[in-house]
C-alpha cells in the first residue's frame, strides 16, 4: 500500500541512553522502513520529555549525543528525514 504524497510521519524517541534490541524490535527498525515509504519523516530526540523525572545535565547532554549517533548507526538517514532535539525548536527569545 502506498502512502498518499502528503503523507507525514513523526516520531519521538527520549534519550535514556544507548538504545538497547528492544528499542530497535520495536521502534527503529520500523523507523528506518518509514522513512523509505513516506516522503515527509520527522523524527525527534524528545528530551524535554526526560526532564519530567531528575536528570544530571551532563548525562542528559551526552545521552542526547548517544541517541542522535545511535538512530544514524541503525540506519535513519539524515537526507530523507529530519532528524532534531525538541528542546532546539521554539522561539523563545
Amino acid at each position: 500500500m502506498n502512502p498518499p504524497g502528503s503523507a507525514r510521519v513523526f516520531s519521538g524517541i527520549q534519550p535514556t541512553g544507548v538504545p538497547h534490541l528492544g528499542n530497535y524490535l520495536g521502534a527503529l527498525e520500523n523507523w528506518v522502513a518509514l522513512q523509505n515509504q513516506y516522503p515527509s519523516v520527522l523524527y525527534s530526540i524528545v528530551d524535554l520529555h526526560s526532564i519530567t523525572r531528575p536528570q544530571d545535565p551532563d548525562q542528559l547532554r551526552n545521552n542526547i549525543l548517544d541517541m542522535a549517533a545511535s538512530l544514524l548507526a541503525c540506519g535513519i538517514d539524515p537526507q530523507k528525514v529530519i532528524l532534531f532535539q525538541q528542546s532546539q525548536v521554539g522561539g523563545r527569545e
